[in-house]
């Protein structure tokens, strides 16, 4: 039997899979990623492309090309007894918050062959037809057995084994952490058909009427659209036999949709479930293999992309010596309360969405178009809302990693933009790895620090901007190589970020790997000034 060596060895080539792939490939970790499919998808599920997966995006240069390939969503509209009730514009909500203030819309198979072809130009083929059989985590190395696209056995040695292998993962049952929670009564069917009529207009449509639900997602080519809804009913009892022409009256009906061509139609059942750990030993679990809820929000392909994100950079620091192995005990940590909660969240919005019975009609279909738009009006309600959906909320602020506050920015909180009336302060971190904000001035002791440990200081003049987005003046933000703020210091002083590396075993390190940007990233120890 032949063998395979490799730092980390991936099991699933879904979104997940393969953007873990990519990260640390970029760091210089080799990766041995397998799926057992015979090519990417052609049907999905999974629409929407968050606005900090957007964000992250940009350090692969991704963001542009998937924005290019999609559809934006500029508004939702809510529909009641066959007419659109009401509004919401997504760029009056995130305006001034991110780069990319609207919901993005790129299919899950066209998502997946963009990352497929990204992997391929950084030398990396995703081992098709080939399933993960069995493990042993050995204390030192992870040895998992393989059957190739021929039949063939081999073994694969490797120091970590990322479960990207979906909900049904052989990874998380080996390791035993079991499954809990439940399964939605309802049946969700997914159609991608060519139509027309008011809701293809490229916004994506909600219908309120009744306790089944019902969405409109537009997609990039003209007239082709994704719906997605479910079904409680009898019909439900016989899910494999249900055809379009079973589900469609109401689309027909209530949103005025005339369908010219179904391309795909599938139905499925869904749950709402959290492994109680994440990892164990050299093992690890990510995306669906670790956490799956209703499709509520479009949060599911974008939790499990920052799943990938999140370890990809501590499994890199820790094979290359960078870090020490309890590094990887902050992945569980940052990311397992951030599923709970997520799953909790969806599950109640799924529930008022579907709640059966006259009063829950009432505040669907009466109160909601209602109260929607003076809930649009009040600013901090209109930030929150589109804070939660995007994942720009998302923080880490109780973890091991996060450390002090400047401002309003805490240790473990994703690095604020600064929108575009300044200098754009997310353009350094493109070279995924840590480094030093200062917005105003940064000392001498510190300027000469950062030169001597190599660790890049990127300066930025001080802007009402900085102010607006949350920042002290004069203050350092240590930021990690995947964007979040590890250590916030007001006083500027070198000595916070000594302390915080030498407590946590961290060494900086040359980087491993350049950027395939045209424009490669600054080298260490690198001072720039805006």
């Amino acid at each position: 039997m032949h063998s395979k060596r490799c730092d980390v060895l991936i099991a699933g080539a879904g979104p997940t899979g393969l953007v873990l792939a990519l990260w640390l490939t970029r760091l210089g970790a080799s990766v041995h990623i397998i799926d057992k499919t015979d090519a990417p998808g052609t049907t999905s599920r999974a629409v929407a492309v968050q606005a900090r997966t957007l964000e992250l995006y940009r350090q692969l240069d991704l963001a542009d090309t998937v924005i290019a390939a999609g559809q934006k969503v500029p508004a939702i509209n809510l529909w009641v007894k066959g007419e659109r009730a009401t509004q919401v514009t997504f760029e009056a909500l995130g305006s001034g918050l991110t780069p990319f203030p609207f919901l993005h819309i790129f299919p899950q198979d066209q998502h997946e062959r963009l990352l497929v072809e990204r992997l391929e130009a950084s030398g990396v083929q995703v081992h098709r037809r080939t399933e993960l059989t069995g493990f042993a985590d050995e204390g030192g190395c992870v040895v998992a057995r393989l059957r190739g696209a021929d039949g063939t056995p081999y073994a694969c040695e490797a120091h970590y084994l990322a479960g990207c292998d979906g909900a049904r993962s052989l990874v998380r049952e080996t390791i035993g952490t079991g499954f809990p929670g439940g399964t939605y009564k309802q049946v969700f069917y997914v159609a991608d058909v060519d139509a027309s009529g008011p809701s293809i207009n490229g916004q994506l449509h909600i219908d309120l009427d009744e306790a089944d639900f019902l969405a409109i997602f537009p997609l990039a080519a003209e007239g082709r659209v994704r719906l997605i809804g479910t079904v409680r009913d009898e019909r439900a009892e016989h899910a494999e036999s249900l055809r379009f022409e079973d589900v469609s009256g109401r689309a027909i009906e209530h949103l005025k949709l005339q369908v010219r061509q179904v391309n795909w139609f599938s139905t499925y059942r869904v749950h709402h479930r959290v492994t109680e750990h994440f990892r164990k030993g050299r093992a690890f679990l990510l995306g669906d293999a670790a956490h799956i809820h209703s499709p509520a929000g479009g949060q599911g392909m974008n939790t499990g992309i920052g799943d990938a994100i999140n370890l990809a950079w501590k499994l890199a620091s820790v094979v290359a010596g960078e870090a020490p192995e309890s590094l990887l005990d902050s992945y569980e940590s940052e990311r397992i309360g951030f599923a709970r909660r997520l799953v909790a969240t969806t599950d109640r919005v799924f529930t008022f969405a579907t709640a059966e019975g006259r009063i829950a009609e009432l505040v669907r279909t009466r109160l909601v178009p209602v109260l929607m738009p003076a809930f649009m009006h009040a600013e901090r309600l209109r930030e929150f809302l589109f804070r939660t959906v995007s994942q720009i909320t998302l923080n880490y602020r109780k973890g091991p990693l996060a450390e002090g506050s400047a401002g309003e920015v805490h240790g473990g909180d994703r690095l604020p933009w600064a929108s575009p009336d300044a200098d754009d302060n997310f353009s350094s971190l493109a070279s995924m790895a840590w480094q030093v904000h200062v917005y105003g001035e940064a000392s001498a002791a510190l300027r000469a620090w950062c030169t001597a440990r190599g660790l890049p200081l990127h300066v930025f003049g001080w802007h009402p901007a900085h102010e607006a987005a949350g920042f002290a003046r004069n203050a350092l933000y240590l930021i990690r190589p995947d964007t979040y703020v590890a250590l916030a210091d007001v006083s500027g002083s070198p000595d916070a970020v000594d302390n915080y590396f030498t407590s946590r075993g961290i060494k900086l390190l040359p980087p491993r790997a350049r950027s395939s940007r045209s424009d490669p990233p600054r080298g260490r120890g690198d001072i720039d000034e805006f």
